[in-house]
């Protein structure tokens, strides 16, 4: 498996420059979707300030790459996978080894690899589906960590001839970040496949004018794909065996995306196979898929349930954040912590209790989103392999970061939507959390008293009880147990 970029020394030096991305695949903030171009900040108190008082915006895109980043082996999913088949008097086929699917030797080869002894539960149902004979069209839920982009990898090389030198494969993802994330599983599962090419339709891959593109796989950004396509006739769509939409949830979010992609779609050949993958399937995502997507078979992940049952939730009445960081630390000294997460509404608080606590003595680490993808990814890391017993952060940690050792969530802030009402949804995936695999957790609320009203819609909403806690009564703070 090659990515060479084109034959011939003519390219040589530009497929250097862009097979480097490799090595360090997250490039400057500037790059990267809703992420303000601020200085990481210093933890000796110069802390850049620009932005700080704005509520930190989770961001599709990112917060997709930063999942792919921090899930390097496979996570099993606790959802349970309904499968709706476009032929419902048809037997459904589901596998518990590689070797069932009859792949090529180099293919089986290149999976175990990687480090795949057993297909995930998503693809014990979804493998079948994507290589059966004929062709079938898939649209498929799942989250990063599941095998996902590995199953239509796998599909894409099962229907790759090698000798014929042209695009046959065509993924399209939303960003160039992922698109390379993505190349690198064409490569590593490809590795055996000596004839076997990817090119990558991105920006900055610049082709030399009159060269032509024999690799068969491209991987590539919906608005430079299109331009490879119509303007510059480097593609024959008409040729095009598989089409991957990957990401449809961020594709749909991004301006333009999902025209470009439909547009791409309509021009491929009846017999393409076309798979679409989304974390999430909310109506908007539901209807673009059922547009691009013709005659498809469905999977479907049961929606999560989070729950606040088995999590013990308190509040703390404060004057100001002196008075919280005060009421935090008495909590602190009070009961055993595993590991701790802090939530703070904007960066500006989560930089000055960062602060604090590392002047008191505390390790501790600081999450927010004026960092890279890739210092966030290094930095959950830390945080889950312990080298850090508090994490503190703003919402860009809110969802789909999951450490088993949590065991308490304080909300330093109370998630507010820009109406200013509670933002139900952030609390309960926030305080979550720590409910996770069946263990029981403890949340701790730190409100000024004009956010009562607040906490008490956030109590009604849930139908569950936040008690008070006096933060001076520490004979009540070291009978509070898990």
């Amino acid at each position: 498996m090659a990515s060479l970029l084109w034959g011939g020394d003519a390219g040589a030096a530009e497929s250097e420059r862009l097979n480097s991305h490799f090595s360090n695949l997250i490039h400057p903030r500037k790059n990267l979707r809703g992420i303000k171009s601020t200085a990481v900040p210093n933890i000796d108190g110069s802390l850049n300030i620009e932005d700080d008082d704005e509520d930190d915006i989770v961001d599709l895109a990112t917060n997709s790459l930063l999942n792919k980043l921090i899930r390097q082996s496979l996570v099993e999913s606790s959802h349970r996978v309904e499968v709706l088949q476009k032929d419902p008097s048809s037997p459904l086929y589901s596998v518990k080894t590689f070797e069932e699917l009859r792949l090529k030797e180099e293919l089986l080869k290149g999976i175990y690899a990687m480090g795949f002894n057993r297909p995930s539960k998503i693809q014990e149902m979804a493998l079948p589906m994507m290589l059966a004979h004929p062709p079938q069209n898939l649209i498929a839920q799942s989250q990063s960590g599941t095998g996902k982009t590995a199953a239509f990898v796998l599909a894409m090389l099962s229907r790759v001839n090698a000798l014929e030198l042209f695009p046959q494969c065509l993924c399209l993802a939303p960003t160039y970040e992922l698109a390379l994330q993505t190349g690198r599983v064409v490569e590593r599962m490809g590795k055996f496949c000596v004839d076997v090419q990817v090119m990558y339709a991105i920006r900055g891959n610049r082709i030399p004018r009159g060269a032509e593109v024999t690799k068969q796989i491209i991987i590539g950004t919906p608005g430079t794909v299109l331009d490879w396509c119509f303007k510059r006739k480097l593609i024959d769509l008409a040729k095009i065996r598989v089409f991957v939409l990957d990401e449809a949830d961020v594709m749909i979010d991004t301006q333009g995306f999902s025209d470009q992609s439909i547009r791409i779609q309509r021009a491929l050949p009846s017999e393409c196979q076309m798979l679409l993958f989304s974390a999430t399937f909310e109506d908007s995502v539901w209807q673009f898929a059922e547009r691009i997507i013709p005659d498809p078979n469905v999977i479907k992940l049961r929606k999560e349930e989070l729950t606040l049952n088995n999590i013990r939730q308190y509040y703390v009445l404060c004057e100001d954040r002196k008075d919280k960081y005060q009421a935090l630390c008495n909590i602190y000294g009070g009961i055993t912590i595993g590991q701790a997460i802090i939530f703070c509404q904007t960066r500006r608080n989560a930089k000055w209790l960062t602060v604090e606590m590392m002047q008191d003595g505390h390790q501790v680490s600081l999450l927010s989103g004026e960092l890279t993808v890739e210092q966030r990814a290094s930095i959950i890391q830390r945080f889950r392999d312990g080298k850090e017993k508090v994490l503190i952060t703003t919402n860009v940690c809110a969802r789909g970061i999951d450490v088993k050792q949590v065991t308490i969530v304080v909300n330093f802030d109370l998630p507010v939507n820009q109406a200013k009402e509670p933002d139900y949804e952030t609390y309960l995936h926030r305080i979550g959390r720590t409910g996770r695999f069946g263990k029981k957790g403890l949340a701790f609320n730190m409100i000024e008293v004009d956010k009562l009203p607040l906490l008490m819609k956030i109590q009604d909403h849930f139908n569950s009880s936040i008690k008070q806690l006096d933060p001076e009564d520490m004979d009540e703070i070291e009978k509070i147990e898990y």
